[in-house]
């Protein structure tokens, strides 16, 4: 399942978002900022969307993995995985695409595409080598050798709690980077308050010997974070509504 989205991650970023980001770098530089703020946008969204399912639905069992269910259910995973990964994958690129969009044309084209596989082989590397560090670890304790029994066990008992802090550390980092992202993208499109804002609540902690580097940075983290979650839940309830409104019966 890893291998498919890992290769419909790359499908994505090179043959739709690349050139997309290409042409709109080349002709409507402009588009790259208000694409890479709609991106912020939704990161705050799928941020404060599961803090919102994680706190409404607290007593709710797990789903099944998709390797235990049908076929047309792992299609059903692969192909939503592949769609969420697009939105991401498009964030991705055109952060990418700002640090070189002053370079020529060849030059950004193969960037560009290096950070696209570079970034995929990364990513879902990472993932495929955590999904199977409690098989490695089963492994291990049925090799016989007691040393790698204890460090099998350690493996097979610590990543679900491994996996639900990347969770957690995941789900923070979307409302932190949206956050960000929003208050960067408006100070560039000339909307000055938010970062003004922003350098207003860093400015008393910066010169406090020692830690104003790390106070400051910590400020900056929770005021980005704090406006994520505020449009993250904005557009929660804005979903929500319109879903409701297209489940009501006509009449």
């Amino acid at each position: 399942i890893i291998k498919r989205i890992a290769r419909g991650s790359l499908k994505n970023k090179i043959l739709f978002i690349l050139p997309a980001a290409l042409v709109l770098s080349e002709f409507v530089p402009v588009l790259v900022e208000i694409i890479l703020m709609i991106g912020g946008a939704y990161l705050c969204f799928e941020g404060a969307e599961k803090i919102h399912h994680r706190v409404t639905h607290h007593g709710d069992g797990h789903d099944a993995p998709a390797v235990a269910l049908d076929a047309d259910h792992e299609e059903a995973t692969v192909t939503g995985a592949i769609r969420t990964d697009f939105i991401l994958s498009a964030e991705i690129m055109v952060i990418a695409l700002k640090e070189v969009i002053d370079e020529g044309f060849v030059s950004r084209a193969i960037i560009m595409l290096l950070v696209a596989v570079l970034i995929t082989a990364a990513v879902y590397g990472v993932v495929a080598l955590i999904v199977k560090m409690d098989d490695v670890g089963l492994r291990m304790v049925q090799s016989g050798r007691r040393s790698a029994e204890r460090v099998g066990r350690a493996l097979v008992t610590g990543m679900p709690r491994l996996l639900a802090l990347l969770s957690i550390v995941g789900t923070a980092a979307m409302v932190w980077v949206g956050g960000h992202i929003l208050i960067a993208g408006a100070d560039e499109l000339g909307w000055h308050g938010p970062a003004a804002v922003l350098h207003s609540l860093e400015d008393p902690v910066h010169d406090v010997p020692g830690v104003g580097g790390v106070l400051a940075w910590l400020v900056e983290t929770a005021a980005s974070a704090a406006l994520g979650l505020v449009v993250g839940f904005t557009v929660v309830a804005v979903v929500a509504r319109v879903q409701r409104r297209r489940t009501l019966p006509a009449g």
